[in-house]
């Protein structure tokens, strides 16, 4: 069975999340919001100045030059939160003295910078002419009162920020996170700070999940390490689904003595989505779904778990989430580097890709190895019995933990 196929059968069981929450536009980074936000006013909602100069009007400069200077009226000035005076002469031949951000008063329809002036209080000297509307920053027109601010799905980011905070907005409604639990199985592992051990390994991949989890926004409701042991995995699989909306484990998936994995989820009823697939590494991958919740169920090695993870978990959590936008990024590129091994399976062999162009960065693809992996930032995703040459075109899979 290929990944897509297994793919295919994880989403088929994800239900989007109903659940939404209200945030402050600071918190509201990388949230993915719950619904469309139309602007419910203009921006600017009053006509402003972009300079600071002298509000005029653009007919009464016509031929104006530092040879023959127009003489306008100077009838007050106006600083940036100001109110304009109504009491002000704003007709003909006159000009109102203003800063920039300031409201324009009625009447006037561009701004003429200081620097064209002679600089006057009462009256200026103008020594330029002038075109309708320059240098004055119209109502509407950075946003026009019902302008889209965020669609429905869409993953917050700055820029949206600064939006929702133009239009006076002090927060927003986004779907509540997704709540994943991480259980390690095997009675070999040790957590970072315990003393070193024969027989003992540090527990490594339940660290890189949840960061990679927390990167984009997931709740880790738990990182358990949990024994060989099918009553104590039982136990800790019901009590980690009653907090989370996913489960992920790690290791016992395969077919060793203390693989009890997928004897375990099935003695517990899930439904088996699929166990094995044509890839490398991470074959004995299983995803199964008790309770209406999935379960997916990663090697104990650690490049293969985080290699499967990549391949299945972020476009469960799009779903989930209601937004693509948490689907990695999927596209080919150019082989910078050889690899000469023909595989008999799909391999993922990590990488490293830039402007177009994907190169290995170890000679070493071993599961259990993972040093190198804070070199690269995607997988080569090579067909099973291809051969390839340096300048081939190969697919990339980006990380989406990055």
């Amino acid at each position: 069975m290929q990944i897509e196929e297994c793919l295919d059968r994880l989403l088929d069981k994800v239900t989007p999340t109903h659940k939404t929450e209200y945030v402050s536009i600071e918190d509201a980074l990388g949230r993915i919001a719950a619904k469309t936000i139309l602007s419910d006013l203009d921006v600017p909602s009053f006509p402003r100045s972009a300079m600071d100069g002298y509000a005029v009007h653009s007919e009464d400069l016509a031929g104006a030059s530092k040879e023959s200077p127009v003489l306008l009226t100077v009838s007050g000035e106006v600083l940036a939160g100001d109110v304009p005076e109504p009491k002000w002469d704003t007709g003909k031949a006159t000009a109102v003295r203003i800063m920039t951000g300031a409201a324009v008063p009625e009447g006037y329809d561009a701004i003429l910078k200081q620097e064209d002036t002679d600089y006057g209080m009462e009256t200026v000297k103008v020594f330029a002419g002038i075109k309708h509307l320059q240098n004055l920053c119209a109502t509407g027109e950075d946003l026009r009162k019902g302008s889209t601010l965020l669609t429905e799905g869409t993953r917050i980011h700055p820029g949206h920020i600064a939006l929702l905070a133009e239009t006076g907005m002090a927060g927003v409604e986004v779907y509540a996170p997704m709540r994943v639990a991480i259980l390690s199985t095997g009675s070999e592992l040790l957590n970072p700070g315990d003393a070193p051990a024969c027989g003992k390994i540090f527990n490594t991949i339940s660290f890189f999940l949840e960061a990679s989890l927390k990167q984009k926004g997931v709740i880790v409701t738990e990182r358990k390490v949990c024994a060989d042991e099918e009553e104590v995995l039982t136990d800790a699989i019901a009590k980690a689904l009653k907090e989370a909306d996913l489960l992920i484990t790690t290791g016992g998936v395969s077919v060793g003595k203390r693989d009890i994995v997928p004897a375990v989820v099935k003695a517990m009823g899930a439904e088996v989505l699929f166990q094995g697939a044509d890839i490398q590494p991470g074959t004995p991958t299983l995803a199964s779904v008790l309770n209406q919740k999935i379960i997916l169920s990663l090697s104990g090695n650690p490049y293969a778990a985080i290699a499967n993870f990549e391949c299945y978990f972020w476009d469960v959590l799009a779903k989930f989430m209601h937004s693509d936008e948490l689907i990695p990024l999927k596209t080919e590129a150019v082989l910078g580097s050889e690899y000469k091994k023909v595989n008999h399976h799909r391999r993922l062999l990590r990488a490293s890709y830039k402007n177009g162009e994907v190169r290995l960065v170890d000679k070493v693809h071993a599961s259990s190895v993972i040093s190198n992996l804070t070199k690269c930032n995607c997988f080569i995703d090579l067909e099973a019995g291809r051969s390839v040459q340096v300048g081939d075109t190969v697919r990339v899979r980006l990380f989406g933990s990055l």
